[in-house]
C-alpha cells in the first residue's frame, strides 16, 4: 500500500495532522530523558517502560484525533448536550472519591476499571463544556438576549462544571472560565451581560477562599495548596513550588545557547514533575534556546492553522467549535512555558502532546480531531464547489458541446 492511499484517509488540515505528529515524535527524547528519576525513585531504574507509556498514550490518542475527524462535526452538537450530565455526575464521583498523594487530597483522578488506569475527568468535561458553549452561541446568533434568558441554558451547566473542578484544581478551572469568556467574547455575547459574568465569578471566588480559609476542615487540603501557591507568588516567599521553579530556571540557565546535549540534563534529577509539569525547562536545557523557540513556534504555527480553518468553516457552529476546543490548547501550552520561567505561579498544566500523561493527551487529541472534523468538512466542500464548477466550464465550452454532439 503506498503511502499517497494512506494519506488519503487522512482528511482535514494536513498542516495541523503533520505539526501534531512532530511534536508527539518529538516528546519521545525529552520524555525518556526526564523519566530517569521517577525510574530510580519509583520503579526499579528502567526508563524503557516510561517510553513504552508514552507512545501507548500517544498512539490511543491518535486513534481518537482518527475516529473523531471522521465523525461530520455536526453531530457534536448533540453530543455536548447528552454529555454535560455525564461529565458533572463523574465530577461529582472524582470530588466524593478522589485520589490522595502525599497525604494530600487530590481530588481530580478516577480509576478506570479493568485497565486499571487514572483518569482526570476534569479534562473531558473542559472540552464537553467548551462544545456546549460553542452549540449554545450558534444557536443564539443574530438575536436580541436578555441576561436572564441566558442563565438557565448557559451559566448554570457552566457554573456547575467550574464550581465542581474548583476545590481540587483551581488552575484548570481558571483556565477554564478564562476560555468560556473568551469564546462568548468572540461569539457575539453582550460586553454588559459578560460583566456580570465576570464579576460574579470573582465574587463567587472570593467567598469560596474565605470559606475554605475559615472552614479548613471542610474542604480538600488542595485548596489551601493552591491558595498558599498564590499568595505565596506575589509575596516572594520560598516554598516547596519555588523549589521547583529554582530548579527550572537552572535547567534553563544551563541551557544557553545551544543547550547541553540531548540525555545531559542535571536538573531532571531534581524536578519531582520533570516529565510533565517542567517538561519545558528540561528540553531547554538540553536543546537550549533552539529547542526552546521551535516547540513555542510550532504551537504558535498550531494557532495560525486554528484561526484559518475558523475563518472558513462553513457554519457559525463550525467557526466557534474551532476555536472552542483549539485555543485552550495554545494557552496551556503558553501557560506551561510561562511557569517554568516563572511568569506563572505553578499551575500543574502540562505541555499538550508532549508531556507525559494519558489524560492530557487523549483529551489534546479529541480536541484536533473535532478540529480536523470540521477542515474536512470544508474541504469537502471546496471540492465539490470544484467539481461544479468544472461541469459548468465544460458545458460553456462550444468545442466540448460540439464532440459531445459528434
Amino acid at each position: 500500500m503506498s503511502s499517497n492511499h494512506i494519506f488519503s484517509y487522512l482528511k482535514g488540515d494536513k498542516a495541523i495532522w503533520a505539526a501534531a505528529a512532530l511534536l508527539a515524535i518529538f516528546s519521545f527524547i525529552p520524555v525518556y530523558s526526564a523519566s530517569s528519576n521517577l525510574a530510580y525513585l519509583y520503579g526499579d531504574g528502567d526508563t524503557f517502560k516510561y517510553l513504552i507509556t508514552h507512545f501507548v498514550h500517544l498512539f490511543l490518542g491518535f486513534v481518537i484525533v482518527y475516529a473523531v475527524h471522521r465523525i461530520p462535526y455536526h453531530y457534536f452538537k448533540g453530543l455536548s448536550i447528552l454529555m454535560i450530565p455525564v461529565v458533572v455526575g463523574l465530577l461529582v464521583y472524582t470530588l466524593a472519591q478522589g485520589t490522595t498523594i502525599g497525604g494530600a487530597n487530590a481530588s481530580r483522578w478516577i480509576t478506570i476499571p479493568i485497565i486499571n488506569k487514572t483518569f482526570q475527568t476534569s479534562t473531558l468535561a473542559s472540552v464537553i463544556l467548551m462544545i456546549y458553549v460553542a452549540r449554545y452561541l450558534s444557536k443564539i446568533q443574530n438575536k436580541e438576549l436578555q441576561f436572564k434568558e441566558t442563565i438557565l441554558p448557559l451559566w448554570l451547566p457552566v457554573g456547575a462544571i467550574l464550581m465542581l473542578i474548583l476545590p481540587a484544581n483551581f488552575s484548570t478551572t481558571a483556565i477554564l472560565f478564562l476560555m468560556v469568556i473568551a469564546l462568548v467574547f468572540l461569539g457575539g455575547y453582550p460586553l454588559k451581560y459578560i460583566g456580570i459574568i465576570l464579576g460574579s465569578g470573582i465574587l463567587i471566588l472570593s467567598l469560596f477562599v474565605l470559606s475554605a480559609k475559615a472552614f479548613p476542615g471542610v474542604f480538600p487540603n488542595r485548596v489551601d495548596t493552591w491558595i498558599s501557591r498564590v499568595e505565596n507568588f506575589v509575596s516572594g516567599e520560598d516554598t516547596e513550588a519555588d523549589y521547583q521553579i529554582e530548579r527550572a530556571k537552572i535547567a534553563i540557565a544551563r541551557g544557553g545557547i545551544a543547550g547541553e546535549g540531548i540525555g545531559k540534563s542535571i536538573q531532571r534529577n531534581f524536578l519531582p514533575q520533570s516529565s510533565s509539569d517542567f517538561i519545558y525547562a528540561i528540553i531547554v536545557e538540553e536543546m537550549g534556546l533552539i529547542g526552546a523557540f521551535g516547540v513555542m513556534l510550532a504551537y504558535l504555527f498550531i494557532l495560525f492553522r486554528l484561526v484559518i480553518i475558523s475563518t472558513k468553516a462553513p457554519t457559525v457552529f463550525g467557526k466557534l467549535v474551532v476555536i472552542a476546543v483549539g485555543l485552550p490548547i495554545i494557552v496551556q501550552a503558553l501557560i506551561n512555558m510561562a511557569v517554568a520561567v516563572e511568569l506563572f505561579p505553578v499551575t500543574g498544566q502540562t505541555l499538550p502532546l508532549i508531556s507525559s500523561g494519558g489524560s492530557s493527551i487523549w483529551m489534546t487529541c479529541l480536541a484536533l480531531g473535532i478540529v480536523q472534523s470540521v477542515a474536512a468538512k470544508r474541504e469537502e466542500i471546496k471540492k465539490q464547489e470544484e467539481e461544479n464548477n468544472s461541469i459548468e466550464d465544460n458545458n460553456d465550452n462550444p468545442l466540448e458541446i460540439l464532440s459531445e454532439a459528434i
